[in-house]
């Protein structure tokens, strides 16, 4: 990782320097008004009425869907991929839990998150100790069919690849009393709002340092999610 022969930026002038760093900033700035449109957007979705009925086992016992909510009116359930048979979770989602804020901050919005996945609830206590997360809550829905309808789970279960039917993703609930609502989903590279690391690595000059990167030639790269591993699985 050391290696100071990779290529290096230009070297330039403050004057200069400072001339392309406010070229830089104000495309960022009309970045940021077009994530406010989508977001303006998002708010505007229709919803569609859940079903009542899902079971999840988490630290308190059995619990339904909305009970997730813990009282307030929004719900972000994260589709973490953690199969029945699996002895660790992903380390994809490993890295968004990684970079998951305080959930009071969340609650302080009326806005409640929770992890649920549909390994077993001892397996997920065990992995959650193993990474040393204090939050959020993890829940199993083992037994349930909540995952393939949220479309996270292959309904067989059985595809070929590595994954063996599990996805990740991110779902947002509202609660009207005792009526619950799907507003919102997103998988694949839609996590990555939520996990900040990527957003940390995109500011640096290498980047993600991965092949699908429009970077400079010379720069540092890997294919994606080769290098990427859980926290305590790095090498010193």
């Amino acid at each position: 990782m050391n290696d100071f022969s990779t290529p290096l930026p230009p070297i330039v002038s403050m004057d200069e320097w400072q001339a392309a760093l406010e070229r830089q900033t104000a495309k960022e700035k009309e970045f940021t008004r077009a994530r406010d449109k989508l977001n303006a957007a998002r708010r505007r979705l229709p919803m569609v009425e859940m079903r009542a009925d899902y079971a999840f086992d988490g630290p308190r016992g059995t619990v339904t869907l909305l009970d997730l909510f813990e009282g307030r009116r929004q719900l972000i359930v994260y589709h973490f991929m953690f199969g029945p048979d699996w002895e660790a979770g992903c380390d994809g989602c490993s890295w968004v839990v990684d970079a998951m804020t305080h959930p009071a901050h969340l609650n302080a919005r009326d806005t409640t998150l929770v992890l649920v996945s549909r390994a077993p609830l001892e397996k997920l206590q065990r992995y959650q100790a193993r990474m040393n997360w204090q939050h959020p809550t993890w829940y199993s829905s083992l037994g349930s069919d909540f995952n393939q309808d949220m479309g996270v789970t292959s309904c067989n279960c059985h595809t070929p690849d590595t994954d063996r039917g599990e996805r990740h993703g991110i779902s947002v609930f509202l609660r009207d009393g005792e009526r619950v609502f799907r507003t919102y989903f997103s998988g694949k590279r839609g996590v990555e709002y939520l996990g900040s690391l990527w957003s940390y690595l995109d500011l640096t000059p290498y980047g993600r340092q991965e092949n699908w990167e429009d970077s400079p030639t010379g720069w540092p790269q890997t294919p994606p999610y080769v290098w990427n591993r859980r926290h305590d699985e790095y090498e010193t």
